[in-house]
């Protein structure tokens, strides 16, 4: 198609045409289009993904305006896959994004048929959930990646990544380890993460008018920077194009 010739035209330079028609080919899942998952969304289509399946619950909140891609004062209260979805679709008219205003719980993971993609990605805040999928997504075929807790940071330099039992000074990686140790959980397979050691304190008062989900508790109403969420969620797709680049020349030698 002429007008993605175009639109990939510097991606291909840089890739080649096997990588860039490897990377139109590979399924992708993306649970959680918040302040990390949107941004990871729009990278990855903006670099080939074609085949996008979006899964979040929630509705545009005013207090998401400051760091998640599609929040803004004209798509309040919309379904955020759905804007999302709008939005990735006049990046690239021709990609299939799936959108599906779902929760992930170990309750329905059947539902989302986890073995039919090539990359899993976890961007969701509920720790119970998290687990949940990273401990099915290691029992696909699929290359797993994780974002850790992207709140109360500041610093872009302290942003890393690491396999998940080695991710240091991150309380969400701590508690969400504490859960496996505790249920007798293990992975399947090595997760990459994404996160940061750095930990500042919240500072400002909390508004009375917060419409943060009530069964995230306290650690939905941490502060939070567009800055470092976008480059967690951009640190995300980098490993996924990273991933697919090195598998599809290896793949051709």
């Amino acid at each position: 198609m002429e007008i993605e010739q175009d639109i990939f035209n510097r991606t291909k330079r840089l890739v080649g045409d096997s990588v860039m028609e490897s990377i139109s080919q590979k399924r992708v899942i993306l649970f959680g289009v918040g302040g990390v998952g949107s941004w990871c969304a729009e990278s990855l289509v903006r670099s080939g993904i074609k085949e996008l399946v979006l899964v979040d619950s929630d509705r545009v909140c005013v207090t998401n305006v400051n760091r998640q891609l599609m929040a803004t004062t004209k798509t309040v209260g919309q379904v955020k896959v759905e804007v999302l979805k709008n939005r990735l679709l006049e990046i690239n008219p021709h990609a299939n994004i799936v959108a599906l205003q779902d929760i992930y719980e170990e309750a329905n993971t059947d539902k989302f048929q986890l073995d039919t993609f090539d990359y899993i990605i976890d961007a969701i805040d509920s720790l119970e959930n998290k687990m949940q999928l990273l401990w099915h997504a290691t029992r696909t075929k699929a290359t797993v990646f994780s974002s850790m807790g992207a709140a109360l940071k500041m610093d872009p330099t302290r942003i890393k990544v690491a396999e998940f039992w080695k991710v240091a000074g991150c309380p969400l990686a701590r508690a969400l380890r504490d859960k496996f140790k505790k249920k007798k959980l293990k992975l399947a397979k090595k997760v990459q993460c994404v996160y940061s050691d750095e930990l500042l304190e919240n500072l400002g008062e909390i508004p009375e008018d917060d419409c943060a989900p009530a069964e995230f508790h306290k650690v939905a109403y941490n502060g939070t920077m567009a800055h470092s969420t976008a480059i967690f969620g951009f640190m995300i797709a980098g490993l996924v194009m990273q991933d697919i680049y090195k598998k599809a020349l290896a793949s051709a030698e």
